[in-house]
């Protein structure tokens, strides 16, 4: 059993994390800036006010657990002059975690990346892609500064997630296939998970830390 410190418990792919973490055992504390979107009781878990991008946020949730994770969405708002938070979040989650007494230890920092760094055919990024909107590729770009950030730290230890180019409300099907650099794409060229799968991978992770200072992919 991990003792888990959740951000983004109430998004789309978070909450999923947070149910797929309290079905298998695991204590969640889970840290929101709105306690009142979060609705669901479970013994195993608390629910506290907290704030990603604030380092003093991190640090109080973290103290005392296993694991922190990150499921905060890499960009805030979905228009032109909102700022992509994917690289602030990872450095505030480093920083938080290094101000803890004696330093991080033994707590690991799992974060859900972008799809965007991801390489495609051809040898190209996906956010070569022609056509993608620029709001699209400002958040993707974020993410992939994200990745490069942390892949500088080396007293934390930490695992990039990054799902597939399509992710989204599905069935549970307990099954996905991961890579550390490509983009996942199944048997008919798409690159797609169900949000529950995805939750599936970053459990997993949780329990059997295999991607330790490394960014890997799923999909199906």
């Amino acid at each position: 059993m991990a003792r888990i410190a959740l951000f983004g418990a109430t998004g789309m792919i978070g909450s999923r994390i947070l149910s797929e973490a309290l079905d298998r055992g695991h204590d969640v504390v889970a840290v929101v800036r709105d306690r009142t979107k979060l609705t669901r009781t479970h013994p195993a878990l608390r629910v506290v006010t907290g704030d990603v991008l604030q380092p003093t946020s991190v640090s109080s949730a973290a103290r005392g657990e296993d694991v922190v994770v990150s499921a905060v969405g890499g960009g805030h708002g979905n228009g032109p002059g909102h700022l992509a938070t994917a690289e602030p979040a990872v450095r505030s989650l480093v920083a938080g975690l290094r101000a803890l007494d004696g330093g991080p230890g033994g707590t690991r920092l799992i974060s859900v990346g972008g799809a965007g760094s991801l390489r495609v055919s051809g040898g190209k990024r996906l956010w070569d892609t022609a056509g993608l909107p620029e709001h699209a590729l400002q958040i993707m770009h974020a993410s992939g500064d994200a990745l490069e950030y942390v892949r500088t730290v080396n007293d934390v230890r930490w695992t990039i997630i990054s799902p597939p180019a399509r992710i989204g409300p599905g069935p549970r099907t307990g099954t996905y296939r991961s890579a550390l650099e490509d983009l996942v794409v199944d048997a008919d060229g798409e690159s797609r998970i169900s949000t529950d799968d995805f939750a599936v991978a970053v459990v997993d992770e949780i329990e059997h830390a295999r991607h330790i200072g490394e960014r890997f992919a799923v999909g199906y």
